[in-house]
């Protein structure tokens, strides 16, 4: 199943017998010092009309601590949101941001991992949709029956990240410049994970947001390592934009595992080991 879904193909079938169930997942990373933004409110100011808001900092992740930024969610919280906001195994579901994409693939991948079997993330988010946005009244669906159960999706832990970075393909989704060590606006430290690839998020849209054919994603995996059947991983900040290089691997048809941990888990442990500059090593 191909895991994104075109704007249009979204207004069809929205109007279809077997209309997705649509979560909004309007989130941005903001700096230490900075107001947070506020998803709630960018949603009520104009949604796609049936979306429910769905939280990522408070549904979709756990409080930040020694697992990172955005660790695992707690399953009972994530199945409570999902079920509130009428998401059932046997009902597709699309998810939408902002139009970074970062969000929704996040929301995407915790849908999968825990075993939802059609869920699928809208490209180039709200940007693309062209259709009506609504403010009020707030959608109140039917509860909906899904109960998460994980382990569909691969997952890295940091011991995990560490050995696949020496054994297999590490990519580091992250901007280049924190990759290197240039800078390091959130974390303890810059550099990457000894052995990881550089491989920006950015570099798998075009410029309108929207994720590049596949047959280019694949081959832009294949000249940073991923081909021959070698294991793939990916890591970014604290597990978010990381969501979304898994996407554009699955839309290249390459499997990839998700350290959620990532560098801000990774760089928290002083005893870990740090690389700097262009070279992986």
């Amino acid at each position: 199943m191909n895991p994104i879904i075109s704007a249009s193909e979204l207004a069809s079938a929205l109007e279809g017998p077997r209309p997705p169930v649509l979560l909004d997942i309007r989130w941005q990373l903001t700096a230490p010092g900075e107001p947070p933004f506020d998803g709630r409110a960018a949603y009520e100011a104009g949604h796609i009309p049936g979306a429910v808001f769905v939280d990522l900092d408070r549904e979709l992740a756990s409080a930040p601590g020694e697992k990172g930024r955005h660790p695992l969610p707690d399953l009972e919280v994530f199945g409570a949101a999902m079920r509130r906001a009428g998401v059932s195994a046997n009902r597709p579901v699309v998810v939408y941001d902002g139009g970074l994409g970062w969000a929704a693939a996040r929301a995407w991948w915790l849908l999968r991992w825990t075993g939802h079997p059609d869920a699928r993330v809208l490209d180039g988010g709200l940007a693309a949709w062209e259709g009506p946005l609504r403010t009020a009244p707030v959608p109140e669906p039917a509860e909906g029956d899904f109960s998460p159960v994980p382990g569909a999706l691969p997952l890295l832990d940091a011991d995990g990240a560490g050995e696949l970075a020496r054994s297999g393909l590490l990519l580091d989704a992250r901007a280049g410049e924190r990759y290197r060590g240039e800078v390091e606006p959130i974390d303890r430290v810059g550099g990457h994970i000894p052995g990881a690839v550089s491989a920006p998020t950015t570099e798998n849209t075009g410029p309108d947001g929207r994720f590049l054919p596949a047959g280019e994603l694949a081959a832009r995996f294949k000249a940073l390592g991923a081909a021959d059947g070698r294991q793939v991983g990916v890591y970014c900040g604290s597990g978010v934009s990381a969501a979304h290089e898994v996407l554009a691997l699955a839309i290249a048809g390459i499997p990839a595992a998700l350290y959620v941990g990532s560098w801000s888990e990774w760089s928290s442990d002083p005893s870990r080991p740090v690389a700097v500059g262009p070279d992986p090593q």
